[in-house]
């Protein structure tokens, strides 16, 4: 049965095959049969081999591995386990990208629970960068050695130029094109680009189109959240849908563009919800490999980071900085689960420090992000990793692991 898209800027075959793709929670019930089985026995029934892309996750397995205590000994083996395969599939060298973060503007009309960027024009804390300001922060970081520029901000219905998000967006890019060129724009999340095109009611289509004509190389796959309805009406209930989220990337993909994909967790989501994430995320890099598409270029953890974000879900999570044993154990999980669909995995230093970025080189990880030089949505929810790191820094966590290092481009290609 068809139905209507969520907003009319949506295709229509988009909004179908989301609706496809968008795997449920997996129920206990699946994962019924495993109930009694070993966690190596579980270990030992993920194939570790590099094709293993060829048949995706089962369910079952999948939210057996993820509502498991995995301590002591089986830990350790999971941590050997999702190690070994990052071996197999990427090799030893870890990768890093010299990239400059320009957050454009916190002003924003949503209010998502865990939030601590947004702020209503003439607030405390309300910003939002002049373009000559963009513009000299994008020079200098070309001059720096930046090969990317990545551009997310909050849903601001003032930045219009004669009434048009989209101009505004395509102003943005092509000032940065110009300042900096030969640069990757790595811009707009889902949610920003299907704001652009509801606000203008336009197709997304068109969208992307005439944001490509003006830049846009890549788009970050943040919005994702945890892609599943129960959470997402607990957390971010304004925000596009888990299948709106899915369509979105979808014709991103379509038109041609790699996007990244992420997942916040760390919060009130469960063992079933993280499951239907990374299905979620395994089908939609299915299709695109069907297609002969770019796909996902890498996934991202990002741990839920509380200290300052609103008092709800704050009280209710309980705590302010993210449990590092949790993260790193589902850092493993994920790349067993996402297996050789999604082969890059990264880690965010911003929210685990420095020092949790580097161990998480041990659990499954083979990239440690950018320089990124400045942040601000992360760092106003209180994170502690700080806002900037030298190439140097990054390389020598890589070395404090015994694994070499070399820089990429922002789809892992090679830096000339």
């Amino acid at each position: 049965m068809t139905s209507q898209p969520e907003s009319p800027s949506l295709a229509a075959w988009a909004w179908e095959e989301a609706r496809e793709l968008l795997v449920p929670p997996p129920k206990t019930d699946q994962a019924a049969h495993l109930a009694a089985a070993s966690c190596e026995s579980l270990l030992e029934r993920v194939d570790l081999a590099p094709e293993s892309g060829i048949q995706p996750p089962d369910p079952g397995l999948t939210l057996e591995l993820l509502r498991r205590a995995w301590r002591g000994s089986a830990l350790e083996s999971l941590r050997r386990h999702a190690d070994d395969l990052r071996h197999r599939l990427v090799g030893d060298t870890v990768t890093y990208v010299v990239n400059r973060n320009l957050n454009v503007s916190n002003h924003c009309v949503q209010h998502c629970a865990f939030c601590a960027f947004r702020r209503d024009p003439g607030t405390p804390g309300a910003y939002w960068l002049g373009l000559e300001e963009l513009q000299d922060r994008a020079r200098q970081a070309r001059e720096d050695g930046a090969t990317e520029l990545c551009l997310q901000g909050g849903l601001n219905p003032a930045a219009t130029v004669n009434g048009s998000q989209l101009a505004y967006a395509e102003q943005l890019l092509t000032t940065l094109r110009d300042a900096a060129p030969g640069v990757h724009l790595h811009a707009f999340s889902p949610q920003e680009l299907l704001f652009f095109a509801e606000q203008d009611a336009v197709p997304l289509d068109v969208v992307i189109s005439r944001l490509v004509a003006a830049g846009l190389g890549s788009v970050p796959g943040t919005a994702a959240e945890v892609l599943s309805a129960r959470v997402r009406r607990l957390i971010c209930p304004e925000k596009l849908s888990a299948r709106a989220w899915v369509a979105v990337v979808l014709q991103v993909h379509r038109c041609g563009l790699a996007s990244t994909s992420t997942l916040m967790a760390g919060h009130l989501e469960t063992a079933s919800d993280l499951a239907a994430h990374l299905l979620t995320l395994v089908a939609i890099q299915a299709s695109a490999r069907s297609r002969g598409l770019p796909g996902f270029s890498e996934f991202v953890l990002l741990p839920f980071v509380g200290e300052h974000a609103p008092a709800p879900l704050r009280s209710r999570v309980g705590r302010d900085q993210p449990d590092l044993q949790a993260m790193l154990r589902l850092t493993a999980l994920a790349r067993l689960v996402l297996g050789a669909w999604i082969p890059a995995h990264q880690p965010s230093w911003v929210k685990l420090g420095m020092d949790g970025a580097a161990e998480a080189l041990r659990w499954g990880c083979n990239d440690l992000g950018g320089t990124l030089m400045e942040e601000h949505i992360t760092s106003m929810a209180g994170a502690r990793g700080g806002t900037f790191q030298t190439v140097e820094a990054l390389q020598t966590a890589a070395r404090r692991q015994g694994r070499s290092s070399r820089q990429r481009t922002t789809l892992y290609g090679t830096v000339p």
